[in-house]
């Protein structure tokens, strides 16, 4: 098994505790209603939300795969940090056992900067290259905009 990590960063206008309160504490109501083309519907099914839960993320119709499981691994408002791992769903290939997510959202003048690492946990000897996660990496960025226009939309949402 080896594991592969990948790192990204994005900015945004828009301040580390919004921002976290959207994209992170509330992402589950959020994203459906902005993007269900996206994700349709996400399902606690085990937990409270916090270290330990498992969530059901089943996609929309615009979307190659079915469903996945979440497991969080952490949540930390004070520090605006969140880290879960992807433990199944038909996005996990032949050669992918689990990825795991780390985002943390920095102060940088008035806004975020987002911090994301990804560590792939492959079985046998298989390599994950960056085009590889190219597509994933687009989707997320693409979600993250869309939570972002929503949240230049409504100035007043998540404060």
């Amino acid at each position: 098994m080896g594991v592969y990590t990948f790192e990204n960063e994005y900015t945004s206008e828009i301040p580390p505790p919004r921002l976290f309160k959207a994209f992170v504490l509330d992402a589950d109501n959020l994203i459906p209603k902005i993007a269900p083309q996206a994700i349709k519907h996400v399902e606690i099914l085990e937990g409270d939300g916090g270290p330990g839960t498992i969530k059901k993320i089943t996609f929309g119709e615009g979307s190659q795969y079915g469903y996945v499981k979440h497991k969080i691994d952490s949540v930390d408002e004070a520090n605006y940090s969140y880290a879960y791992t992807l433990i199944e769903g038909d996005a996990l290939t032949d050669t992918i056992e689990k990825v795991s997510y780390e985002t943390k959202l920095v102060a940088s003048g008035s806004g975020s900067i987002i911090k994301s690492i990804s560590h792939y946990h492959t079985k046998g000897d298989v390599e994950i290259k960056e085009e590889h996660v190219k597509a994933g990496k687009e989707k997320a960025h693409g979600l993250f905009k869309l939570i972002e226009s929503h949240l230049k939309g409504h100035p007043d949402a998540y404060n």
